[in-house]
């Protein structure tokens, strides 16, 4: 089951071979280009220009008023907030270039140790600058 909202003023268009997925949304005066992918719980909201040969991957959410040019691919979960050029890959929360996303992937999980480690070096600095204040 998917959801097509009419446009309010203008019109909600599918170019031609578009696919959708399931739990799809598709808000007002969206317009999607020819050939692409929308794939299952993808939100998109109203105002949204999608060009040509774009994939859009699971549940991500595409903000209103925004365009998204050809050739894009839009990893799953992303969240797209502003315009995304053609021939990009993006991912993320808000969305990055896709290669940026994976090092913040994997940075996430050491992010209490780092943390740690950064207090700990703050708090050896501050001891230093005192020792070299006393001198």
């Amino acid at each position: 089951c998917n959801t097509i909202d009419r446009g309010t003023l203008g019109v909600t268009s599918l170019g031609n071979g578009v696919k959708t997925d399931n739990l799809v949304h598709i808000a007002h005066n969206v317009k999607i280009g020819d050939n692409t992918l929308v794939v299952a719980q993808v939100g998109i909201a109203g105002s949204a220009h999608i060009g040509k040969n774009v994939i859009i991957a699971g549940k991500a959410a595409i903000s209103g008023h925004l365009t998204i040019g050809d050739s894009v691919i839009v990893g799953p979960y992303a969240g797209v907030s502003k315009d995304v050029p053609a021939n990009q890959i993006v991912s993320g929360i808000p969305h990055m270039p896709h290669k940026t996303w994976l090092k913040v992937v994997n940075i996430i999980p050491r992010l209490p140790e780092i943390r740690k480690k950064l207090f700990s070096f703050e708090k050896r600095l501050k001891n230093l600058e005192n020792k070299s204040e006393q001198e």
